[in-house]
């Protein structure tokens, strides 16, 4: 039985969900299941014919209600859109107790601790519940010391700029 690891796909650069998507793909290659759930996303994947057409092997799925920026939302709307948040994190833990896929990416979930939405603490007790055979893929842009302990891995995307030469 493999030990299942915890992933970071961390950085300011282009390309941490979509090397997500690319784990996601090859593990569906090799006829196991896997589960997206994207936070901050806007609109996501979840709305793309493209996407649905990858069941039932991948499944994306998003919470929030709004196609915009969590951070352009009235208090209200921010409000509303946590709780949706939280759902979806309730989900994340459902998931993980019934064992139905063998990798979870959670798709900006760092993102919400830069928001103030969930703390550390909250992340950490998330992780304890996954089981030893699923691998975990987290993605965000902001990373700390605290939360990559959670991580057997980390990968650091960042962008690079070269002066191009005439």
């Amino acid at each position: 039985m493999k030990n299942g690891m915890i992933q970071i796909y961390s950085g300011d650069g282009h390309g941490k969900s979509p090397a997500a998507l690319g784990r996601a793909v090859q593990t569906a290659c090799s006829g196991e299941y896997v589960v997206i759930i994207q936070f901050l996303k806007g609109r996501g994947l979840a709305d793309s014919e493209f996407v649905k057409r990858l069941e039932p092997e991948i499944k994306i799925f998003r919470f929030e209600k709004s196609s915009g920026d969590f951070m352009d939302l009235t208090e209200e709307r921010k409000a509303e859109e946590c709780q949706n948040i939280r759902n979806g994190l309730n989900f994340a833990r459902k998931v993980m107790n019934t064992c139905e896929c063998s990798l979870l990416i959670l798709d900006e979930v760092l993102g919400l601790i830069d928001n103030g939405i969930i703390t550390v603490e909250e992340l950490k007790a998330l992780l304890a519940l996954k089981p030893d055979e699923m691998d975990i893929i987290m993605t965000g842009i902001t990373l700390n010391d605290e939360v990559c302990m959670l991580a057997d891995e980390v990968t650091r995307v960042e962008s690079m700029r070269f002066k191009k030469w005439d």
